[in-house]
């Protein structure tokens, strides 16, 4: 991870940053390659780098272009003489490649720079620059010129802006010499499990998509920070893996999750360091019954619901029954349950698209309870029906015509948030047509723009416009205010559901993904879609640079209504 300019501006920015027990304990090992190109008698730096009050940028006056395909290519102009660069990793290894082609004979110096420390945390010199870590192999035809020494106070500014820590020292172990042919490739292959240099990979896959230590598939959050999280994952099944047909890999984590599922509740998160997964949500489960009814409409295995997956969601239901209101059996939920999970957006109570979910789960019950020819049929239908009398007489706000947020104790809360949008995108009719519509209308006009929701409008007193500075301000900012982009999708469905699917309101509706797209492309992270963006212009990406349900939801809505050309 890094910029289009070479400058590493956030911890996280490297060339290698290893998982040693996958998809966790990622560490920063190899920061950067600083490389001297040594053309006759002239010598040119391509390389940048910040230091206290000074930024070394030799490289970027000589950067021609840059591109993404095959892989990450840089071009650079030597007084005539063309070099190029490129970067990729080498799959299911803890390696990376470097690799260079030049137009002319030429000599490449290679200072590589180690942090060797937890992707979270910076590094400061000492007596032990491997600090106990796999040392890092170089194999390439390039020559090693010892010369240890360390660099100090490297700063990322990013995390200057962000109110974090942000200067480390780097160690560097000598210079690489590598001497150019033209026309030929020439690699350098880092890793700390022998790997030998190898040609880019062929095949296009979502890096989100990723294999623990025991060999099973999962999905992470985002990047640089998240790992595999229950939420995110059940989101972003339907348009990682199956839009793209991969049913196998679907069916696999969604059997990795349930195996570790605990009094009706998969997993939110599996810690970094292997310890008891936390069970701090109360949606993740709701969402894998959508998961597994996309997956089945794709053409999933009928044996995996009836000999797997029903048994285990009848025991998750039970506990859902026991745990709902006895009056009008809606949920409630404790505070930070939802995926508004900070502490500015607590929504204990029955919050609208909890119960929305649960109604949906149980008319899945329901018509699956009929396919297996299960008795309990009738009474997921008669329970998902009170549900639906009870969301209808309890959650609509008569005097804005929209949905309450959440039923707290101490009344139903009016803020006017996207989290309503879910009780029309999900198929199982839940509201009547005028109420379905009149909900659309007020979150476009609210809370949609170009890059997706809003999660507050702007007219709140507690709207956020920005998501920037200090820890606590940003986190003050992340459900008040700020652009989600994976909302566009469900909105995109509600669209379509409470006004059909003309050709007006689906090239409308095009028009919204072009437009998320078009502005990822044009400052974000290449190929992919951040997590978040600022609530007014200019709207900056902000949050993961790489979110796996941003880009799923992008993928699904174009693979469902078939934009995907």
């Amino acid at each position: 991870m890094g910029t289009v300019a070479g400058l590493n501006r956030r911890r996280y920015h490297a060339l290698l940053v290893a998982s040693l027990r996958p998809p966790t304990e990622r560490y920063v090992l190899l920061s950067r390659f600083e490389e001297e190109a040594v053309v006759g008698d002239r010598t040119f730096s391509l390389y940048c780098c910040q230091y206290p009050g000074k930024l070394v940028d030799d490289g970027s006056r000589y950067l021609e272009d840059f591109h993404g395909e095959p892989c990450s290519t840089w071009r650079y102009d030597l007084a005539g003489v063309k070099l190029e660069r490129q970067v990729y990793l080498v799959p299911g290894r803890q390696a990376v490649v470097v690799r260079y082609r030049s137009d002319s004979a030429l000599t490449l110096r290679i200072q590589p720079f180690l942090a060797y420390r937890d992707y979270h945390s910076l590094r400061h010199a000492d007596s032990s620059p491997y600090a106990g870590l796999p040392q890092l192999e170089f194999r390439s035809k390039a020559s090693l010129t010892a010369d240890p020494k360390w660099y100090y106070n490297i700063e990322y500014l990013t995390e200057l802006e962000r109110g974090l820590d942000f200067r480390e020292d780097q160690f560097t172990p000598g210079v690489l010499t590598l001497n150019l042919t033209p026309g030929e490739w020439a690699p350098v292959c880092a890793s700390i499990d022998g790997t030998d240099p190898i040609e880019p990979p062929s095949s296009k896959r979502h890096p989100f998509i990723v294999w623990r230590a025991d060999g099973k598939p999962t999905i992470i959050a985002g990047y640089p920070w998240f790992t595999d999280w229950g939420r995110d994952t059940m989101i972003s099944l339907p348009g990682l893996l199956i839009a793209a047909g991969d049913l196998k890999d679907a069916r696999e984590i969604i059997e990795g999750f349930l195996q570790f599922r605990n009094q009706g509740i998969i997993p939110n998160r599996f810690p970094d360091r292997g310890e008891t997964p936390e069970y701090n949500t109360a949606d993740a489960t709701l969402w894998m019954f959508q998961a597994v009814r996309i997956w089945l409409q794709a053409g999933g295995d009928i044996g995996f619901l009836r000999d797997v997956f029903y048994p285990a969601a009848k025991e998750i239901l039970g506990w859902h029954v026991h745990s709902a209101d006895s009056h009008d059996s809606l949920l409630s939920i404790g505070p930070q349950l939802t995926w508004m999970d900070t502490k500015y957006t607590p929504r204990a109570g029955k919050p609208v698209e909890i119960n929305a979910l649960w109604h949906g789960a149980l008319c899945l019950m329901a018509d699956w309870g009929k396919t297996l020819h299960d008795p309990a049929e009738a009474d997921y239908r008669a329970l998902a029906a009170r549900v639906r009398d009870s969301f209808r007489s309890s959650f609509w706000n008569p005097r804005r015509e929209c949905l309450y947020d959440v039923l707290a104790p101490e009344g139903p809360v009016a803020k006017l948030r996207p989290n309503q949008i879910f009780a029309v995108s999900l198929p199982f009719g839940l509201l009547e047509s005028a109420q379905q519509q009149a909900i659309v209308r007020i979150v476009e006009r609210e809370l949609l723009t170009p890059v997706g929701l809003r999660t507050l409008e702007r007219s709140d007193p507690d709207y956020k416009p920005r998501y920037e500075g200090a820890p606590v301000e940003r986190d003050g900012a992340y459900h008040q205010g700020t652009v989600w982009p994976w909302l566009l999708g469900p909105f995109i469905d509600a669209y379509l559901i409470a006004f059909g699917r003309t050709p007006e309101n689906l090239g409308y509706c095009r028009g919204l993904i072009a437009s998320l797209e078009a502005e990822s492309a044009e400052r974000g992270c290449v190929g992919s879609i951040a997590e978040i963006y600022d609530a007014e212009e200019p709207r900056y990406p902000r949050g993961c640079p790489a979110q796996a349900w941003s880009v799923a939801e992008v993928a699904r809505v174009k693979n469902d209504y078939g934009w995907d050309s």
